[in-house]
Formats: C-alpha cells, structure tokens, sequence
C-alpha cells in the first residue's frame, strides 16, 4: 500500500485528468454507482466515501442528494486536499486520512461507496473488507463498489486487458502503457472475479446483490444490508 500512497500524492493533482485516460466510461461509471443509491433526492443521509480520490464521486453524491452528509476517506494527504478544494462549498463534508483498514464505525451510515479503490488490498482482504462495511452500514444500509475486475476465464481476461490496453492508446503511448501503467497494474493491482465479489458480499450479510454496470474490467455492484 505504500506504492500506492506514494503514487497517488504524486499524481492528486492530476488525478482528474489522468483518469479519463485510463478507465474507459469513467463518467458512466461513477454516474451508475450515485445512481444505486435508494434515496429521495432531498432525504438527509449519511453517506461514507472510502478512498475518495479528489472526491469526484462525493461532488457526484452532493449533486443528487443535497441534504447527505458526507464522510471522505483517503490514505493519501493530497488526495484529501483537492477534495477539500473540490468540495468546499459544502459544509457537512468531513475528511479523515487514513487507511480504510483501519476504520471502526458501526451501524452509522446510510450508504458506503468506493471507487478504484479494495483493488489494492489482497483477494483475502477484500472479502473480510465486506464484513467490514457491513457493521459500517445502519440497517437497511446499501455498500456500492466502482471497481477494477476480473473475468471467469483466462479468455476473457486476455480480452479484458486488450480492450483497455486499446482505450489506453487513444492518449498515452505504447512505450509509457508497457512501462508504467502495465507494470504499475501488475505490481499494485490485485482485483478479483466478479463472481468473487457477488459471493463474499452475500457471504458478508448483503443482500439484493446486483451488478448495475460492466464495461470488460471495470464494474459497479453491491448490495443492501
């Protein structure tokens, strides 16, 4: 994890920009995790963000629900200051840096998402990482993940990598993608099936588990608690 913290305080001010060029759909993929959320436009939720990034899905959240209350989580210092700067104008937005490993909230919220982010964790803490959220979550409570994924099969995984490694060409090089953004997956990187993850999250105590998007390696799911 320090790999990863050390890149992304490196790249927080860039981060905006950069990510467009690496995840294709980015815009519908965080467009269909805010869309998850089961809330009145105008209901007073307390929703918990876990590796918010510059904060661009908690802006998204502020957007549709402008009564939430919002908890911004991020292991990286700059991170949490372009979303202070992106957020600003809200006044119940709070930010703590900090591992997500490391957090103890029980029963105190409406909503947990997270984007790009349990990836980084190994396949065996991603799955305690769902139990987890669940005590983080009220009853009733619903977890959504945008997320990097695998396929089922050796295939579909070849196909997966083509198609991104496709996309990455429209604004990054051959030499910069089998440089830094091929090995940086590989050694940083740790997703897990899809099935995977439908399985631990019902294992969890989820449930109405669901996938609301997929694009090859990138997927949005989650459940209700």
């Amino acid at each position: 994890m320090k790999n990863v913290k050390d890149h992304f305080e490196e790249e927080a001010e860039e981060f905006d920009e950069l990510i467009r060029t690496l995840i294709p759909f980015y815009e519908k993929m965080i467009n269909s995790l805010v869309l998850s959320l089961p809330f009145h436009g105008k209901e007073k939720i307390k929703i918990l963000d876990l590796g918010c990034g510059t904060g661009t899905i908690s802006q998204e959240v502020k957007k549709r629900f402008p009564n939430a209350s919002i908890t911004c989580v991020d292991l990286a210092e700059n991170m949490i200051k372009m979303t202070k700067t992106k957020l600003s104008i809200y006044p119940d937005v709070e930010f703590v840096r900090a591992d997500f490993r490391d957090l103890d909230f029980k029963g105190e919220y409406d909503a947990v998402i997270s984007s790009l982010a349990l990836h980084h964790l190994q396949p065996e803490e991603q799955k305690s990482f769902y139990c987890r959220v669940n005590k983080f979550l009220k009853e009733g409570g619903v977890f959504y993940n945008a997320d990097n994924i695998l396929g089922s099969t050796t295939h579909l995984n070849q196909v997966y990598m083509d198609k991104w490694v496709e996309f990455m060409l429209n604004s990054h090089t051959q030499e910069d993608i089998d440089t830094i953004w091929l090995p940086r997956y590989r050694e940083e990187d740790f997703p897990s099936p899809l099935r995977s993850h439908i399985q631990w999250l019902e294992e969890a105590g989820f449930r109405d588990v669901d996938v609301v998007w997929k694009c090859y390696m990138f997927g949005v799911y989650g459940g209700k608690k």
